[in-house]
């Protein structure tokens, strides 16, 4: 038996699964929690010791004799995350993530020098935001002189995993066009940006690999830690996003992955370059060879977890709750901004519940209001794709939203589009898996096409695929205009 296996280090934990490729079957899943600094300036930090030990305890899980079937590792990570490392590759502070929002000055420091939004997109084919790596680079060097001044490595969260397997310094387009840093239209570094942030960090960024190559091989360190076999390829991996998308079959035009987990993305892959960042579809690269178009916002089911505790519902409560209450919940709309917000820009925005009456103030009216929230803000991302000539033919959907029903057909109703489910419940983990396939087959000589990979082995369920119902999808046309009015009328708010 051969084996490949795919890591995903995600906000909240670490999964690794062990994909038979030969039988098309999971053999082992294995999970540790990964804790979370937040402080109320919006300070969302880890530490590297904490990604060291999760590995670790996941590997421990897995069967010795099934470490041993093991031929190649692909790595899935969150994205935006900057883990400064020094000469030694040691951390020189915590990892800053991608729900971090305390690098606002940062960000207008950066974009008045590069000359205004315009010009930082003509950069790097975003807008600069406080989720993105730059702003966190610059944080370093303003508030942490002395670590900075030590900076040798600057690694993105799947990078510093892949640096721990292989000991090498790569980075691959997808995840590196989230930094903030790099032109994916053009593949490249912006020496104008990275300038701005410091003379010398164009320098310390690393070699930019392409997507079916390996980025290095297990150590031998790494091995007896982990209990794999030295010397088999580390995949050039990627961020969680793009893993998804291998992971879901998102690699032909017209396919779109919805991500309903903390944060909530969505995004396509695209034979060319396109984005739209002042409405929000940032211009990323995808981790096989392509572009990945992607909204992303960072209150998904943050919105309903939190109002789920304070009234002290279970999950499968929660969603009774909701499902007893009209589309639109009566009026009731909820702004789910608990970590500020980066679709719409509002770093420092703050959530709340609005349109309560004395008609309408029910807890089924909260409860289902917080879950159209969720899909609410992911509509205006399906506006902008078809506004760039990206016409979408359906969604697949991944994420703990995706697990319930309500959620699903509500999806379906507001984005008026077919709704599938993958087989795999842990797409980015198993898309790393499928990249480290194509990796294997690759460096063993055959010529392997990560399309006709992930056809063979992303299973869709079949029994699950939810369709839009037209009277629901015209009271939420109406429903989406009241969140939007609701929605501007509080933006000034937050600016």
């Amino acid at each position: 038996m051969k084996t490949v296996a795919g890591i995903d280090l995600g906000t909240q934990s670490m999964k690794v699964y062990v994909y038979n490729f030969e039988d098309k079957k999971v053999e082992a899943k294995t999970s540790c929690p990964v804790d979370i600094i937040s402080e109320n300036d919006g300070t969302r930090e880890q530490k590297t010791d904490w990604y060291d030990e999760a590995m670790k305890k996941c590997f421990d899980q897995i069967p010795a004799d099934l470490k041993k079937t093991i031929c190649a590792l692909g790595v899935s990570g969150h994205q935006h995350g900057f883990v400064p490392l020094d000469k030694d590759g040691k951390a020189l502070y915590n990892v800053k993530l991608w729900n971090d929002t305390s690098t606002v000055e940062e960000c207008e420091i950066i974009t008045k020098a590069c000359g205004g939004d315009e010009a930082v997109i003509a950069e790097v084919c975003n807008l600069m935001l406080p989720g993105f790596t730059a702003p966190k680079i610059l944080w370093l060097k303003r508030h942490k002189k002395e670590a900075f001044d030590k900076l040798r490595y600057v690694l993105l969260p799947h990078d510093y995993i892949n640096f721990k397997l292989t000991g090498a310094y790569t980075m691959e387009a997808g995840d590196a066009a989230g930094m903030a840093l790099f032109n994916s239209e053009l593949r490249t570094w912006s020496k104008k940006m990275c300038s701005i942030i410091d003379d010398g960090l164009l320098a310390l960024l690393p070699e930019i690999i392409s997507s079916e190559k390996p980025c290095g091989t297990v150590t031998k360190e790494a091995a007896e830690l982990l209990g794999i076999p030295a010397g088999i390829p580390v995949s050039s991996g990627g961020g969680d996003n793009m893993m998804g998308a291998i992971g879901t079959g998102t690699v032909e035009d017209g396919f779109l992955t919805m991500s309903m987990g903390t944060s909530g993305t969505l995004y396509g892959y695209s034979a060319k370059a396109i984005a739209n960042p002042q409405q929000g579809l940032s211009g990323f690269c995808s981790s096989t060879g392509g572009w990945l178009p992607l909204l992303c916002t960072m209150n998904c089911t943050v919105a309903t977890e939190e109002i789920r505790k304070l009234f002290g519902l279970g999950v499968k409560d929660f969603d009774a709750e909701a499902a007893t209450a009209e589309i639109g919940a009566g009026g009731v709309v909820v702004l789910p901004f608990f970590n500020g917000e980066r679709t719409p820009n509002l770093p420092n925005g703050r959530a709340s519940i609005t349109g309560l009456s004395l008609a309408n103030n029910s807890r089924a009216n909260i409860c289902r209001a917080a879950m159209e929230s969720a899909v609410f803000a992911m509509r205006g991302g399906i506006d902008a794709f078809r506004k760039l000539g990206f016409e979408p033919k359906e969604i697949r959907l991944i994420g703990g939203g995706a697990k319930s029903p309500l959620w699903r057909q509500i999806a379906a109703d507001v984005l008026n589009l077919p709704i599938k489910l993958p087989v795999a419940e842990e797409a980015a983990a198993l898309g790393a898996a499928v990249q480290a396939l194509w990796c294997y087959k690759n460096a063993n000589g055959e010529k392997a096409s990560i399309a006709a990979l992930c056809a063979e082995h992303v299973a869709i369920d079949t029994e699950k695929v939810v369709t839009p119902v037209a009277a629901n999808v015209k009271a939420y046309d109406a429903a989406y205009a009241e969140y939007i009015k609701n929605l501007e009328a509080v933006m000034p708010l937050y600016k």
